[in-house]
């Protein structure tokens, strides 16, 4: 799967041990619709939060690119 971009955990309430607030996490896909966005938490896996959980970021491009080297060795590009 392809990082499409970078957000911010700002709720981790429901979720506390698969999220942590204010942490920065990839997110590899939206379903718009249903109101949800496709991230990589912290089971390494990817899996469905609420889009409210998170704000979109846009990080300078070395924290970006050193970010996606290390998700591309767990089969993420």
């Amino acid at each position: 799967m392809k990082i499409s971009k970078f957000v911010i955990c700002v709720d981790n309430g429901e979720y506390p041990a698969s999220l942590e607030r204010w942490k920065i996490y990839p997110m590899v896909g939206e379903r718009d619709a249903e109101g949800l966005i496709l991230i990589v938490d912290e089971s390494g896996e990817d899996y469905l939060y609420p889009k409210e959980l998170f704000i979109p970021i846009q990080l300078p491009s070395i924290a970006r690119e050193r970010i996606q080297k290390e998700y591309k060795q767990e089969g993420y590009e």
